[in-house]
């Protein structure tokens, strides 16, 4: 995955955006990978700055990967410096 952050003055809650490519594989295996990354996301969004605005472009190698491993991922990035001090 790629993640892009960016943050703003704002007292709206974070937003996400998900980015699933046709390069990950046929539409039923995007959706797979969009659903778990949005699950993943959602665990973590309390814990996220507000205004801050989330985009995380799924790459091929998501379509392999565990369900643990991408919300394990998303977690580690998020708390590398989105998560409220």
């Amino acid at each position: 995955m790629i993640v892009y952050v960016t943050q703003a003055d704002s007292l709206e809650k974070a937003r996400f955006g998900f980015i699933v490519s046709k390069s990950v594989g046929v539409a039923v295996r995007r959706n797979l990978v969009r659903r778990r990354l949005k699950a993943a996301s959602y665990e973590s969004l309390a814990g996220v700055k507000h205004g801050t605005d989330i985009v995380i472009r799924a790459l091929p190698g998501a379509a392999q990967a565990s369900w643990a491993t991408l919300r394990s991922e998303i977690s580690e990035v998020l708390n590398r410096g989105v998560t409220r001090a």
